[in-house]
């Protein structure tokens, strides 16, 4: 009896022990799978990740996030569309899997009119035709989507979808097709900004050249002139601009102290507006005065026939020149002078010690076919000072918010005069001014240039 007891009841609690011990193992084979399949998933991201880092060629890591997408959640078809910087439809990155099987949904997509707006994107009402498009070609298959977003801005839209089941996502699926489109949204942000910054290179090597042109048209040095002292700088507000000056000789055959004791024009322009258009006015305009200066003509007729030479290309870039033009003969100091609408050089008398401005009646370059320009002389004497200058300098913005003005600029150069400087002391102390008013860290808005002519203090005429 004592042995049959023992024995029964092993053998009835047997099926009870077994069962136990089937249901361990399916609990350790559960576990084990979950652990697999979040191990694999891991690893998916991790190479995801990776090729974010990695890859330059945006393409190639497009390509796999529908692959990456469709193996975390178990499904065979998966859909990015990606969004341009202005909300069109990017249709050469739009990645389909399998691609065979979704060839008229790319086509679809491809041809998608309104997919060819800026903003399509951001629009609701387009993603919610976009969804509804898709929508159609997996007929009774369901489709999960999610939005691809970088910095608050839509990128795009991510599909997974099986053409044979419907799908069925937990949540953690969910968040996994969620970290996908936000990579895929980095990726394509980097990309973007990748572009730009290359955009910006090429348009900075282009200004770098255009700013080396213009410094190579601009006078490196100014020309000696018997009996003044010459002085001039530009400070452009960007790397190319529109301010313009000049020393030309009127007659170019003369050498060595002839052309010393010869005729100059001096000049001074300003194109309105500012980088490579105005820079490209600007040398377009000074072809056209030194062929016109050698002419020989007074001021006023030189204006006026360069008026009629630029009319056309400033009428079709809507732009317009203004510009001072003068001659000097150092034998008798008389400076001729003619002014289209540009400002009014400050003339320092030494004898009256006060500052006038030198004027003359005149139309800008460009804005009426038979302008006439008036034309003024006058007999410069010993220790006067000329300043020519553009209206970058007396509109330049002050840190108070206020402009530098003309008041200001006369002030430094009645100061400076008094002080007996030489020319280019005079316009380093201007330019010192300047850069005080508006402050050391703030960039000009506009092309700030001055010329400054100053007649030696000797009380003889220059010899003949």
């Amino acid at each position: 009896m004592s042995t049959k007891t023992p024995r029964a009841h092993s053998a009835s609690s047997f099926p009870n022990n077994q069962q136990s011990l089937s249901a361990s193992e399916s609990v350790r084979e559960l576990l084990d799978s979950l652990s697999i399949e979040q191990r694999c998933n891991q690893e998916l991201l991790a190479s995801l990740g990776f090729a974010l880092r990695s890859f330059t060629n945006l393409n190639r890591f497009l390509e796999l996030v529908p692959v990456v997408a469709s193996r975390l959640v178990g499904i065979k078809g998966a859909l990015l569309v990606p969004f341009q910087t202005d909300g069109r439809i990017w249709r050469d990155q739009i990645q389909v899997l399998p691609l065979d099987q979704n060839q008229e949904l790319l086509r679809q997509i491809a041809s998608l009119e309104a997919g060819l707006n800026i903003g399509f994107g951001t629009d609701p009402g387009q993603l919610v035709a976009l969804d509804s498009l898709v929508q159609r070609h997996m007929a009774k298959s369901i489709i999960y989507s999610t939005s691809v977003v970088a910095r608050g801005k839509q990128r795009g839209r991510l599909y997974v979808f099986d053409l044979q089941d419907s799908v069925s996502l937990s949540e953690v699926h969910c968040r996994h097709l969620q970290l996908v489109a936000d990579l895929a949204g980095v990726a394509i942000e980097n990309d973007q900004i990748l572009q730009e910054i290359r955009r910006h290179e090429r348009v900075d090597r282009q200004l770098s050249t255009g700013a080396e042109i213009q410094a190579q048209l601009l006078p490196d040095r100014c020309p000696v002139i018997e009996g003044v002292e010459l002085a001039a700088r530009c400070r452009p507000a960007f790397q190319v601009g529109g301010d313009y000056y000049d020393f030309i000789f009127t007659r170019p055959e003369l050498v060595g102290k002839n052309r010393e004791k010869g005729r100059w024009a001096l000049v001074i322009g300003d194109v309105m507006g500012k980088g490579v258009p105005a820079g490209l006015l600007m040398t377009m305009l000074r072809g056209m005065l030194r062929a016109e200066v050698l002419s020989g003509l007074p001021p006023d007729r030189i204006l006026h026939d360069l008026n009629q030479l630029a009319l056309v290309d400033l009428e079709h870039s809507h732009r317009f020149v203004t510009l001072f033009y003068s001659d000097f003969d150092p034998r008798t100091r008389r400076l001729r002078y003619a002014n289209a609408a540009h400002n009014p050089p400050l003339l320092w008398r030494a004898e009256q010690r006060s500052v006038s401005r030198l004027d003359a009646p005149g139309l800008l370059i460009g804005l009426q076919f038979d302008a006439n320009y008036g034309c003024g002389s006058i007999i410069l004497q010993p220790g006067d000072v000329l300043l020519y200058y553009t209206d970058g300098v007396t509109e330049a913005p002050g840190i108070a918010g206020d402009r530098f003005d003309e008041v200001r600029l006369i002030k430094t150069l009645e100061d400076s005069c008094r002080s007996g400087l030489d020319a280019q002391a005079i316009l380093n102390k201007l330019f010192s001014r300047l850069d005080r008013f508006v402050g050391v860290d703030h960039q000009l808005e506009d092309d700030a240039s001055m010329v400054l002519l100053k007649v030696n203090d000797e009380l003889m005429l220059p010899t003949i």
